[in-house]
């Protein structure tokens, strides 16, 4: 039998009330599962389909779009060699010349899952620890990050200069989708839908980067008197007021990196047109 204990304003015990035990795991009625499940659906969606996507190693390239996936290309069998000529292919027994987008996604990849807000999006959705607020872990007993391999999670910090060295690749390929051929050879100047849609991917990925934690530590973490770093400190205000929007832009900038893959695959494929503005 639980017996609750009752004091007075003094601390000093006025009696017992017995309490009937609560024999169900949790009380919640509403629905405390909603964001979980829409968790699991969304996210593993993505995973799914850029895994598809990778694999496929074709129609990741419709002059001059180059699909994010697949930025920095850095293979000889490139569609769109970013760097030349590219490096040498990569033969694998019954998969066959890997894709070029495995040379490069575990950079954005490691960003993403060793990221804070989207630590507690997966423990919570795909590992159930915890699941919700009051709501019970699916394990009994729990170790945090203090083991391996969730304790590489503290690496983090060092992702955040790779995904910032993928923003610049990432920008440079939205300035080449100002640059379209032309039959017989040179390109001209020219804006497409196609422009707009790697412009807005590299400034949502740019707004999730540097409204990350990391980047509040890069530019004031090691500050311990901002009377002294005003420069520095201003920075890192500016990046704490984003910062409360770093959820938002982790869904947002990773739904229209999937968006961006589509619509430039579509393209090559010649499922739909790539309007010309200019």
């Amino acid at each position: 039998m639980i017996r609750e204990i009752l004091k007075d304003q003094r601390g000093h015990v006025r009696g017992a009330v017995a309490r009937a035990p609560i024999a169900a795991p949790h009380l919640r009625k509403d629905a405390w599962w909603a964001l979980p499940l829409t968790v699991v659906i969304v996210l593993g969606s993505f995973v799914v389909y850029s895994t598809w996507a990778a694999l496929q190693n074709a129609h990741y390239y419709a002059a001059p779009y180059l699909s994010p996936l697949y930025s920095p290309c850095l293979s000889a069998s490139c569609l769109h060699p970013t760097f030349g000529g590219g490096l040498p292919d990569i033969q694998l027994p019954i998969i066959g010349i890997l894709s070029p987008a495995f040379l490069i996604l575990w950079g954005p990849g490691l960003f993403r899952l060793s990221c804070y807000y989207y630590r507690k999006a997966y423990y919570r959705s795909f590992w159930l620890a915890p699941v919700a607020c009051a709501v019970p872990d699916a394990r009994s007993k729990y170790t945090g990050e203090t083991r391996f391999p969730l304790i590489l999670q503290a690496f983090h910090r060092y992702t955040w200069y790779v995904a910032v060295l993928f923003i610049v690749f990432l920008t440079w390929d939205s300035i080449l989708a100002f640059r379209f051929p032309v039959p017989g050879g040179g390109h001209t100047f020219g804006i497409g839908i196609g422009t707009f849609v790697l412009w807005i991917n590299v400034i949502l990925l740019a707004w999730y980067t540097f409204s990350c934690h990391a980047c509040r530590h890069v530019c004031g973490g090691h500050v311990d008197v901002f009377s002294k770093a005003q420069t520095r400190y201003k920075l890192w205000h500016a990046i704490t007021r984003i910062n409360e929007t770093h959820p938002m832009s982790a869904w947002v900038s990773l739904l229209w990196v999937g968006f961006t893959d589509i619509y430039i695959r579509l393209v090559s494929m010649g499922v739909i047109s790539d309007l010309r503005i200019i």
